[in-house]
């Protein structure tokens, strides 16, 4: 299921921030470090925002692939990790890792932190317990599907969640305890310092479980809730959806407060400032939005979006079609770093050629060359069939009219 929701079209207009573009995808992850925000997206890239003027003030290119996880850690290095399997640990200004976890087979998708150890959690069904130390780790095993999310719980007991359905609790000799089983997917774990744990999952709801394994139910909706943020004091739970919407629940008696007006797609991370007073969210569109947590009304953008100027005389239709494409890829070479890579001179290009983008194995053997024929073949019966294996999100053009539209629009577009 979380493979399925990772893979959504991404539907949103480019994002602009003074000097840098932003990312040139959703924005998965969220953390608050050393004075910055930092964001983890679908781009590869981490980006560090100051929180109050909305300029980007460094950007790492490492991971090769989205980036799943943001996790601020204790001694004020950053962890990041994603679909590459690895985990990065950042200094203040390093633009390398001083140090690179491997282990997992499958990609990362959550990190958490205690100490001197990390915790992660995996698409290869383990749960990771790195001493940040030595680099060295354990293997957790026991979860029945990929892990989505990690947590440690305010007694220090590690604790984690997934397509199984299930919550574990980790013993110290690495045996796991089921704690809860809710019979469909998790997506997000959180640790509320009264010791309770939040679970949300694909069903629209918030499992909140209590150390005596007492549990209760905050339904947020009708989607999958993927993004889960908590105050200081855990007196305000942020729950964010597929659906878009994102609910203030008070806690600990987990009445909705308010419903954040605005984002409107698929809102994939959250993060409050250490006083509780603003709440950064990210989503679909690619933007970090700010809000008055007090008031629930939205704060200035750290990334406003622009459209991409387009040049005159191109098809209409086929300029529409084109927006759903845009969220990945650029035009011209000199646009920024986005996503997919850009496609100028696209038709007569073999495929997995363009100079300095880390494609993925399937497309990097580079057996297809770009025409009208193939690229509405590539549309018609879809990427996961044509190029199986590829990152690109799954997306058709079913309408025929669309699809002739979106080729001439192509082939003068990209000349």
């Amino acid at each position: 299921m979380i493979r399925v929701l990772l893979a959504l079209l991404l539907l949103a207009l480019p994002a602009a921030a003074q000097e840098f573009r932003g990312h040139g995808g959703p924005v998965r992850a969220l953390a608050v470090t050393g004075g910055l925000l930092a964001s983890g997206g679908f781009d590869q890239a981490v980006i560090f925002w100051d929180p109050h003027t909305g300029q980007a003030r460094r950007v790492l290119r490492w991971h090769q692939g989205a980036v799943n996880a943001v996790l601020a850690l204790p001694d004020g290095r950053l962890a990041t990790a994603g679909e590459d399997a690895r985990i990065a640990i950042w200094g203040p200004s390093g633009e390398a890792p001083e140090r690179v976890l491997e282990g997992h087979s499958e990609p990362v998708a959550g990190l958490a932190a205690q100490g001197g150890l990390l915790a992660s959690a995996g698409w290869d069904g383990t749960v990771r317990l790195w001493d940040l130390a030595t680099g060295t780790a354990r293997v957790l095993e026991g979860h029945g599907g990929t892990v989505n999310a990690v947590a440690f719980a305010a007694d220090g007991a590690l604790h984690s969640t997934g397509q199984d359905g299930t919550l574990r609790r980790w013993e110290a000799d690495g045996a796991s305890r089921l704690l809860a089983e809710f019979g469909l997917p998790r997506t997000a774990l959180l640790a509320l310092p009264d010791g309770t744990l939040a679970a949300a999952g694909v069903d629209g709801t918030v499992n909140l479980v209590s150390p005596d394994g007492a549990a209760r139910e905050l339904r947020a909706g009708p989607r999958p809730v993927v993004a889960l943020a908590a105050t200081a004091d855990g007196g305000t739970l942020a729950v964010g959806s597929i659906g878009g919407s994102v609910g203030l629940y008070a806690l600990p008696e987990g009445r909705l407060r308010a419903t954040l007006e605005g984002p409107g797609l698929p809102v994939w991370s959250a993060a409050f400032a250490p006083d509780g007073r603003v709440l950064w969210t990210g989503g679909q569109d690619r933007l970090l939005r700010a809000w008055d947590v007090a008031t629930a009304r939205p704060l200035a953008p750290a990334a406003v979006p622009v459209a991409e100027a387009l040049p005159a005389g191109l098809d209409p239709l086929g300029a529409e079609v084109w927006r759903a494409c845009q969220a990945c890829h650029a035009l011209r070479p000199d646009d920024g770093p986005m996503a997919g890579p850009h496609l100028h001179r696209l038709f007569g290009r073999r495929m997995g050629t363009v100079p300095g983008y880390q494609y993925s194995e399937r497309l990097a053997r580079g057996d297809i060359t770009w025409t009208a024929e193939t690229v509405s073949d590539l549309f018609t019966r879809g990427p996961d069939v044509v190029t199986p294996g590829t990152r690109m999100p799954v997306q058709r053009v079913g309408n025929a009219e669309e699809m002739a539209a979106l080729l001439r629009f192509l082939e003068a577009a990209t000349r």
